[in-house]
């Protein structure tokens, strides 16, 4: 196996566990403060890590040279975290998932902007194939419905948190000086932890932690298990071996996640019009996977 396919095989990973961040964060958004999901996620998954860590890592002083990496990095996936929260008071799953059909071209922007990572014909043409499969799947090839969508202040939100969150991509092989992927993923989580907890600090002292029902407290240990520590592993793993917009244009699966997650819980599978969609994300990926990178 490439060192290629291996980063597309893990970022197929990472848009299920993100998938799972949307169907899931939907339920409990309303009930607890965005900031304080946040903060007990990103506590969860430090413990998580820095337990693994512990047990399977030496950690040298050199890993933590320049820790206004990790601040950075930090700030952007706290920003697109607590937004996406905030963004799900107000719009759908539904959406949010359309707007994230944008994060490819905003993250080929900043890749070209940071690292002078170039879109070539292909892959162009992969993502315009790949947003239109996404968006079919999404309004289930009812174009109607496509003209209904409006541009509100939960979609507003999103797209500022998705656009840190794009930003994020190429920043990783920008500021990454060759530490394990881990030990990296612990520094950006701890970052954000301390970033976020400032933030919430207020919330956090008059908060009610009785609200946390316990599928509450499930779902929070999915977000900071998957949907955190998995999908940092990942996207760091995959941003080193493929460029900014290949690693960003796997989020064209989430809407077909998302639907295999609400199958998954009791809700109505895809229709004729899902399977459309879903064929032209999969052309899409595989004139991806046909393409070789360009540094």
């Amino acid at each position: 196996m490439t060192s290629e396919l291996k980063g597309h095989l893990a970022m197929l990973c990472f848009s299920a566990f993100i998938a799972g961040s949307f169907a899931l964060g939907s339920i409990i958004s309303s009930n607890l403060s965005p900031l304080i999901v946040t903060v007990i996620r990103f506590a969860i998954t430090t413990l998580f890590l820095g337990g693994i860590i512990y047990f399977t890592q030496s950690v040298k002083r050199i890993y933590f040279i320049a820790p206004w990496r990790y601040l950075f990095l930090g700030l952007c996936v706290t920003l697109y975290f607590v937004l996406m929260f905030e963004a799900l008071k107000t719009s759908s799953a539904i959406s949010l998932s359309v707007e994230f059909t944008m994060a490819p071209f905003v993250s080929g922007l900043f890749g070209y902007l940071l690292l002078g990572q170039k879109i070539n014909l292909r892959i162009f043409i992969a993502l315009i194939i790949g947003a239109i499969g996404a968006i079919w799947v999404i309004f289930n090839g009812d174009i109607s419905r496509l003209m209904e969508f409006k541009i509100g202040r939960g979609e507003l939100l999103f797209f500022i948190g998705m656009s840190f969150y794009a930003l994020h991509v190429p920043l990783v092989r920008k500021f990454n000086y060759n530490e394990p992927p881990i030990i990296f993923t612990f520094g950006i989580i701890v970052a954000a932890l301390f970033i976020s907890f400032i933030f919430s600090f207020g919330e956090m002292m008059n908060a009610n932690f009785k609200l946390i029902t316990k599928y509450d407290f499930f779902i929070i240990l999915y977000l900071a298990i998957f949907a955190s520590a998995a999908t940092f592993l990942l996207i760091q793993y995959a941003a080193l071996k493929l460029s900014s917009v290949k690693v960003m244009a796997h989020t064209y699966l989430t809407p077909t996640w998302v639907i295999i997650w609400y199958i998954m819980m009791g809700k109505d599978g895809p229709s004729a019009y899902d399977y459309v969609g879903i064929s032209f994300t999969i052309i899409a990926l595989l004139l991806l996977l046909k393409e070789q990178v360009k540094k």
